[in-house]
């Protein structure tokens, strides 16, 4: 089984640590750091970490590349045994400022290279017969200028077709034409808003949530991930619904935790794990990847040690013939129990 993470969108992540960020006035940085990112390189790269103590396969990274500042994205994937499977076009990856001061982060997010649609068929036809039926594709981040928003949708449906289990992790137009489509990814990961965007209405308490959830599984998504800052995230699937949280001790950097608990969500579907160990595991990524820079994470021991100690509440655990079914496996299914 291998990997596959799709950054159609990448960037570099300029983290600028301010002792106060104060609109219209100068500011002397107190640190400024560089890291390869995008959604997708930051699921590669924590998946990475991660097979260093545990069998999780081959991981290849897809999307577009700006030639003229590759070498940060080069030196990741060198270091991490990720396999290149960028495509190189004209001009510089879009930078990304992330302005970090006692309030929290301020993003400043570019819009990125703009791309033709012989660029995206070209990607797109790549990756679609480079995977095989075991495979696991992570398609997150934003799309580039000139990338159609129902990209996704139309990706999940040609990698579906191809037997692979596809993850969804975007926002926006691509997130609604994706959940809107006939064929639905296996697994999905919107945030609180998001997921609100998605039903049309705003989702504030738990029941609501756990209700806007369930509403997306029984609409054909197997698993679904519902992160929501400090309360921690909600997970659903055929085995019921629970959430999962964890205290945070210290943070180093709070950019890519959403990424990192996508990389523990795959690492769970690898091992087929059950819905409990999914949200443990995804739980102990985002947390632990909270006490390290740019998009790493710490030893495994210490995975399995905040693992152990993720707050897990089942809010449904219903019996399915009598027996809890294993979500990791998602079997083929459209979430519904029918087999495709």
């Amino acid at each position: 089984m291998s990997t596959l993470t799709v950054t159609l969108n990448p960037a570099i992540d300029q983290t600028v640590t301010l002792d106060r960020l104060t609109p219209g006035a100068v500011h002397r940085a107190r640190d400024a750091r560089a890291h390869a990112g995008g959604k997708g390189i930051n699921v590669a790269s924590c998946l990475a970490d991660w097979r260093a103590a545990h069998p999780v396969g081959d991981i290849a990274a897809y999307g577009f590349l700006g030639s003229d500042n590759a070498a940060p994205f080069d030196t990741l994937f060198g270091a991490k045994s990720i396999a290149d499977r960028m495509t190189h076009v004209g001009g510089a990856t879009r930078t990304n400022l992330k302005l970090v001061d006692e309030a929290g982060t301020t993003d400043i997010n570019l819009r990125g290279i703009a791309v033709t649609p012989d660029m995206t068929g070209t990607l797109c036809d790549g990756l679609a017969q480079a995977v095989r039926g075991d495979d696991l594709i992570v398609l997150a981040g934003s799309v580039p200028p000139g990338c159609p928003p129902d990209i996704y949708a139309s990706l999940t449906a040609r990698l579906r077709e191809r037997g692979g289990t596809v993850l969804l992790d975007t926002s926006g137009a691509p997130l609604r034409l994706a959940l809107d489509a006939d064929s639905l990814p296996h697994v999905v990961k919107p945030n609180r808003d998001e997921l609100a965007e998605w039903i049309g209405r705003p989702v504030e308490t738990t029941d609501e949530l756990l209700d806007a959830a369930r509403r997306l599984h029984r609409r054909g998504v197997a698993l679904v991930v519902v992160s929501a800052g400090e309360d921690g995230a909600l997970f659903v699937s055929r085995e019921g619904a629970l959430t999962a949280r964890l205290s945070v001790d210290t943070i180093a950097s709070t950019v890519g935790a959403g990424d990192a608990m996508v990389a523990g969500i795959a690492a769970a579907l690898i091992e087929e794990a059950p819905l409990e160990r999914i949200a443990r595991l995804a739980t102990a990524f985002a947390v632990g990847k909270l006490g390290r820079e740019g998009p790493n994470l710490p030893p495994a021991d210490q995975i399995a040690t905040l693992a152990a100690k993720v707050e897990i509440l089942w809010l449904d655990k219903p019996e399915t013939h009598g027996r809890r079914d294993n979500a990791a496996r998602l079997e083929r299914t459209n979430g519904l129990g029918e087999a495709e």
